[in-house]
């Protein structure tokens, strides 16, 4: 018994990689040949994504390893004996090697104090459990390792959790709380790592993990039938780049160097949609057309944004908190406060309430501001606006000069977003009626886009900047071939995409050389 607890003592310690690198994954237009396998945390869980024949649905199943009856019981003696000796809330804000470092020494102590005959492939499955369950978020901690899952969506105990994965969109997963309790225990986790509470008396969650990802949850039947439930959105830390979403067909080269032109010339864009429609996407992609030197203000409730830039100022909306819910700074706060922060560009994560009539001054006096809202066409949106909790003049929304309509659509039976029109606003008449023009639309029975007709927007560029029509399109076509190029070339990586926007800024003629335009 004294050698084995030496064994025990003596077991290097397991090398655990949370991010490993996941190759391309190539895109299936067949669902029942879909049949991928990758890794989310080295060497232990896996993604395995599937068509299952007899349920007729693609699934997605977490690989983790296998614990018998014996080890499971050995692995909840552990953790129960770990929970009453450490505060992992306040382990968690140490360095990932620390935290590996201590759970292998508490794990191996608490081994040899209880006599537990352990193998060294028993150990290293219990370890993985303990750094995943302690570190992480549990059995959902895979889920928000794979960087190809956009939304992880629990609709109550004793149900499928799904995900929407890039991919492959809609997704059942194998993964289930089967006990109410269970949830709850994982929703009060998730409330506590967004330093927040959750409780029978406030049983609504809106908050943001540490790394960005944002959560709503519920706790309580009243509001849930089904009991406990979660919607994680999750942070993207490298959004697409403007090339990758033409490798997608989300858009057209022609409509981002149409977007690319107005960012250039200040514009005040809104991109509309449902949710999930790709208006953040396509927000953060276009972001990269912001001039290197421009200073950038955004302001958002939850964090989603993530800007290649250096002269940035992201603003993040606080709620209440304390006795007396005070600290409370909300997005019209913030608003008001970046205008007095000298910005080139205000970017809103999303209009929904007052903070809208302050961001349509600051377009009225000048400030170029990009945002997002809620809205499937031209008409709802004026209708959203003009109506409350906002209720602005029909007469203001004339500061708009483009909106970008995004949508959630079904070609060749997968789910995919798409641009599906770009909308010029000629003029708003007080009884806000618009006058439009509509210069890109993406025909879906075709799945292309088309440049339909002039637009009003270059002509107002032309004046207000002294350039000629001619400059204007000689300029739109070489940045469509520029980026067409890059789109062929498959140069996608975050930062290149970036350097090469700056450096075309600079030196034009060079980067068009360069990539062989004429």
């Amino acid at each position: 018994m004294v050698a084995e607890r030496i064994s025990v003592m003596n077991y290097p310690q397991v090398a655990i990689d949370f991010v490993p690198r996941i190759p391309p994954l190539k895109k299936v237009k067949d669902k029942t040949k879909i049949d991928v396998r990758y890794c989310l945390v080295s060497p232990f869980a896996y993604a395995h994504i599937y068509w299952d024949p007899k349920e007729y649905e693609v699934v997605y199943d977490v690989e983790e390893p296998t614990l018998d009856e014996t080890e499971l019981q050995y692995k909840n003696q552990i953790v129960t004996a770990m929970k009453s000796m450490i505060d992992f809330n306040e382990l968690i804000k140490r360095s990932d090697k620390t935290i590996f470092e201590y759970i292998d020494k508490r794990f191996k102590v608490l081994a040899m104090e209880m006599g537990l005959n352990i193998s060294y492939e028993t150990y290293k499955k219990i370890y993985y459990y303990l750094c995943r369950d302690f570190i992480g978020f549990n059995e959902a901690e895979p889920l928000l390792r794979d960087c190809f899952v956009e939304d992880i969506e629990c609709n109550g105990a004793n149900t499928p959790v799904y995900i929407v994965h890039r991919n492959f969109r809609n997704i059942k997963s194998t993964l289930k709380f089967n006990a109410n309790s269970h949830l709850e225990s994982f929703v009060e986790k998730l409330a506590q790592r967004c330093g927040k509470s959750i409780s029978y008396s406030r049983p609504i969650l809106d908050g943001s993990l540490p790394d960005g990802s944002r959560v709503n949850a519920t706790y309580t039947k009243d509001i849930t039938s089904r009991g406990p439930t979660f919607t994680i959105r999750k942070f993207t830390k490298t959004p697409w780049t403007p090339p990758q979403l033409i490798e997608f067909n989300t858009l057209s080269p022609e409509m981002l160097a149409y977007l690319w032109l107005l960012i250039e010339y200040k514009m005040n864009l809104l991109v509309i949609g449902g949710t999930a429609s790709g208006k953040t996407t396509l927000l953060n992609a276009i972001s990269f057309f912001i001039p290197p030197e421009a200073r950038v203000v955004s302001i958002e409730d939850t964090r989603e944004l993530n800007l290649p830039r250096e002269n940035w100022l992201p603003s993040v909306a606080r709620s209440a908190t304390g006795l007396g819910n005070t600290g409370e700074i909300d997005m019209y706060a913030l608003l008001k406060a970046s205008f007095r922060q000298n910005p080139d560009y205000v970017i809103v994560g999303e209009v929904r309430g007052k903070e809208a009539s302050v961001l349509f001054q600051g377009m009225a006096s000048g400030h170029s501001s990009i945002s997002t809202i809620h809205a499937d066409s031209v008409e709802t949106v004026i209708k959203r606006l003009e109506t409350p909790p906002i209720e602005l003049s029909p007469t203001l929304l004339n500061v708009i000069d483009s909106m970008c309509i995004m949508t959630h659509a079904i070609v060749d039976k997968r789910e995919t977003r798409k641009l599906r029109e770009i909308v010029e606003i000629v003029d708003v008449d007080p009884e806000g009626v618009a006058i439009t023009n509509t210069p890109f639309v993406w025909n879906s029975m075709e799945d292309r886009f088309y440049f339909k007709k002039e637009s009003k927007i270059f002509d107002k560029i032309s004046k207000r900047y002294g350039l000629t029509k001619n400059e204007l399109l000689r300029e739109f076509s070489n940045r469509t071939k520029l980026l067409y190029k890059l789109y062929q070339d498959k140069i996608f990586r975050f930062h290149e995409v970036q350097g090469l926007v700056n450096e075309y800024y600079k030196k034009p003629e060079e980067v068009l050389k360069k990539f062989g335009v004429q």
